[in-house]
């Protein structure tokens, strides 16, 4: 899920003001979590619209770090090219050779002994699909429904309504209105879902920085 590169220059100064110590280079580990918020599509704006937070975050995707034993770097997560899979930091960071801005986020102290499982939970997950209609599903998966998943036995994060209403008139957004009426489907208003910003504005996780 991923925002529009033209606005990305203030949305990510807005993202990092919200960090508590914002550091330009860092030492990635198992189970960070690497949000991004760069891509152009009218999908991904409208994604950005109904799901805002007191955080005021923009983003659109998130990936799971994984550290190899000979220590390098792979993301876990799910998109809508690769569906759910591991791919390396380098890729990641930069698909179809495109540099994305991306933010660190890390789980606080007590919630670090859900990190091995959630990364057993997300390896078992890999070769799925891409879940398009964005309602939960066990035989697919958008990007922080993956997430969700990983962590699920811990509680770590929560899920909520799906809105898909313009919050100023109350009325659906054409956009979303057009992708659910080509996917032959009603919207999934109110049901049961998570998003990026939802989970970046977790109390349970505090923000690093961006990673260069």
């Amino acid at each position: 899920m991923k925002v529009s590169l033209n606005i990305m220059s203030v949305v990510l100064c807005i993202a990092l003001f919200s960090c508590s110590h914002p550091t330009k280079k860092m030492s990635l580990q198992s189970g960070d979590l690497l949000f991004q918020g760069a891509s152009s599509g009218k999908l991904s704006e409208a994604i950005d619209k109904v799901t805002q937070t007191h955080a005021e975050t923009h983003f659109s995707h998130v990936g799971l770090v994984e550290q190899a034993e000979d220590g390098s770097l792979w993301v876990l997560h799910a998109d809508i090219e690769g569906g759910c899979c591991r791919v390396s930091l380098n890729d990641f960071l930069e698909p179809d050779g495109d540099s994305l801005q991306t933010v660190c986020y890390r789980l606080k102290e007590p919630w670090l002994s859900a990190i091995e499982p959630a990364l057993d939970k997300a390896r078992s997950m890999l070769g799925l699909p891409y879940n398009f209609s964005y309602k939960l599903s066990d035989s697919s998966h958008y990007c922080s429904e993956f997430i969700y998943k990983a962590f699920q036995d811990a509680a770590v994060f929560k899920l909520k309504p799906m809105t898909f209403k313009d919050p100023q008139t109350g009325e659906f957004f054409p956009t979303w209105v057009d992708y659910y009426g080509r996917l032959g489907i009603p919207v999934p208003e109110g049901e049961p879902g998570c998003n990026p910003n939802g989970m970046a504005a977790s109390d349970k996780l505090e923000c690093l920085g961006e990673y260069d």
